[in-house]
């Protein structure tokens, strides 16, 4: 898709756009995990007018560091689907929403009973802790950074977990996944945006609230934020905003719900965004 398609929800007041919240991965990355300079100049155009860009990830704030630098952002930034939000310029965490110890131990419980070679993955605030690394199933982080453990977990299930990941060959995943759904549904928020990785939060922790959470920071009502998106974990977001875009390739339930359909990542959908919604318009 070469062009932007379907016309835009505006606000009551057609306020300019005051915040755009961007995913990463799929969305904002391109298919190499890189960013175009035009991208890159265009975002820095963008925040010197005036309008906060907030990165809003799976990813946890150690993976995402250089990419706030090289965009030159001063923003808070949304991790891990909304359970942190992190001051990047300050190195601070300024909310958190991790689940449970209790509840992690459970959810390893009932996923090493179904399957006893899964591997189990903690992110705890920035820190990284795993039971075992297979080279089969990385996740964009852990292609980059080595743990800060590898070994029994014991230890550090006894403090509140920011997400737990649990990783393993898509058929025996499956089945973990299964049998976690029909205890802990309702109690977890639980992704699959990957075939061989199940991500779990507190089911409270969601890219909206956070993003919301921010928006609220700025002074900035919904109807003047712009989100864009293009998996699962980016609905909540797209659906909140005053302005929900998906990237052409986004997951069919993303473009469905979306506002606007925007070029893909690999043909500078948010470059393209940036420009018509938010450029343009001032």
């Amino acid at each position: 898709m070469s062009t932007l398609s379907r016309s835009p929800i505006e606000s009551p007041s057609h306020e300019p756009i005051g915040l755009v919240a961007i995913d990463l991965d799929g969305t904002l990355l391109r298919t190499d995990k890189r960013l175009s300079r035009k991208t890159v100049e265009t975002i820095i155009e963008t925040t010197k007018k005036g309008v906060h860009v907030v990165l809003a990830t799976a990813r946890p704030p150690r993976s995402t560091r250089e990419i706030h630098e090289l965009l030159r952002l001063e923003t808070l930034s949304v991790h891990y689907n909304g359970a942190l939000i992190h001051d990047h310029p300050s190195n601070t965490h300024v909310f958190h929403q991790p689940l449970p110890s209790g509840v992690a131990q459970q959810l390893v419980k009932v996923a090493r009973r179904v399957d006893p070679r899964v591997i189990v993955s903690l992110e705890i605030l920035d820190k990284w802790y795993t039971d075992h690394l297979d080279e089969r199933f990385l996740t964009e982080t852990s292609k980059v950074f080595t743990p800060d453990f590898i070994g029994p977990l014991e230890a550090f299930m006894h403090v509140p977990v920011t997400k737990l990941q649990l990783l393993g060959p898509p058929d025996r995943i499956a089945k973990v996944r299964d049998a976690l759904v029909r205890k802990f549904k309702g109690h977890v928020s639980m992704l699959m945006c990957d075939p061989y990785l199940i991500q779990i939060i507190h089911p409270e922790a969601d890219k909206a609230a956070a993003v919301a959470m921010v928006a609220e920071q700025y002074k900035i009502p919904r109807e003047r934020v712009l989100a864009i998106g293009d998996a699962p974990n980016d609905v909540g977001m797209i659906r909140w905003a005053g302005l929900g875009a998906a990237v052409a390739n986004a997951w069919p339930e993303l473009r469905a719900i979306a506002d606007v359909v925007l070029p893909s990542n690999d043909d500078e959908g948010v470059r393209h965004a940036l420009k018509k919604y938010v450029l343009d318009r001032m």
